[in-house]
């Protein structure tokens, strides 16, 4: 099946060119570095963006207040969009980021807010510059001989600094199916116990060494909830950089409706046709899991395939 519309933070690949042949030709990088068009996006060490105070949009820093405000800082490039070169340009906890929001007249805000708020191109930035940013913090020590890292490729890989070893690290991203499972005209849903009142949905786990993607949907739901399945079909993907996953979509479908909790993972998990989907909505005990993932959109797409039903109207409501 193909995904109706781009989930959050998708789609990015469509303005951006990220110029991946570029990054070591150090002169190129620095030039569009130093270009009076660069823009930089500012994360702070925990990784959330500055967006301009008044304003649902990020707050970029040109070369020159990049220069003038933060001439230490570390930067990575981004890419190319629009024709201006982009980079994410990185502050530690020495960096005083209260004079910093009010030297810009900004705002600091994390991912799973701003993604709901900022236009589809920034919110798929920030999550590139989150993933990037959460790398990069994390992986200092080489895995093999454990010396110190360096950042080489524009902060796109990290080399071993022992001379003997010179290991090269890149970024990683954890994959994770995540599924919405049918049987007979309704869809299964789970909830976990820590979620607020009411919160259903679809099942999700990561991909385990030497696992399909559509070995692992089969896998997961049968731990989660001791449901098997058999067909089970790609529908789209979430890069997910909280803080370094990757979210591929499935349908599937039950070979049968019993449902056994397994693992502990789950509290609940029931059986919903659309119409209890709806009932349930309209008064008030479901709640859907946020629009800004990818399970909301597998749940929007099963609705409208099934039974012809728009999820944001009635979560509108």
């Amino acid at each position: 099946m193909i995904a109706t519309k781009l989930n959050t933070f998708a789609g990015l690949s469509l303005i951006l060119d990220r110029v991946a042949e570029q990054r070591d030709a150090a002169d190129w990088v620095r030039a569009k570095a130093t270009a009076h068009d660069a823009r930089y996006l500012l994360l702070d060490a925990a990784g959330d963006a500055f967006l301009h105070s008044q304003e649902e949009a990020l707050r970029w820093l040109d070369a020159g207040e990049r220069e003038r405000l933060l001439p230490d800082a570390s930067w990575s490039m981004l890419g190319i969009l629009d024709g201006r070169p982009h980079f994410m340009l990185l502050l530690d906890q020495d960096h005083d980021v209260a004079a910093l929001e009010t030297a810009l007249a900004a705002r600091r805000m994390g991912l799973r807010e701003a993604g709901l708020l900022l236009p589809a191109d920034e919110a798929g930035l920030f999550a590139y510059a989150k993933g990037l940013a959460h790398w990069q913090r994390e992986t200092r020590f080489c895995a093999r001989c454990g010396a110190p890292l360096q950042l080489v490729s524009s902060g796109h890989r990290a080399q071993c600094t022992n001379s003997d070893c010179g290991r090269l690290h890149f970024p990683r991203t954890d994959a994770a199916i995540i599924v919405i499972v049918e049987y007979q005209g309704a869809c299964l849903l789970g909830r976990q116990a820590g979620w607020p009142p009411g919160r259903y949905s679809t099942l999700a786990g990561f991909v385990e060494p030497g696992e399909s993607l559509e070995d692992a949907v089969r896998r997961e739901v049968a731990e989660e909830a001791g449901v098997i399945v058999g067909d089970a079909h790609y529908h789209s993907s979430q890069p997910w950089p909280m803080p370094a996953s990757l979210m591929v979509g499935f349908t599937a479908t039950a070979l049968s409706p019993t449902i056994r909790l397994r693992d502990g993972e789950l509290e609940d998990a029931r059986w919903f046709t659309p119409q209890q989907i709806i009932d349930s909505l309209a008064d008030g005990s479901l709640k859907t899991p946020t629009r800004l993932s990818v399970s909301y959109q597998l749940l929007s797409h099963w609705l409208q395939q099934r039974a012809g039903l728009d999820l944001d109207a009635w979560v509108a409501h």
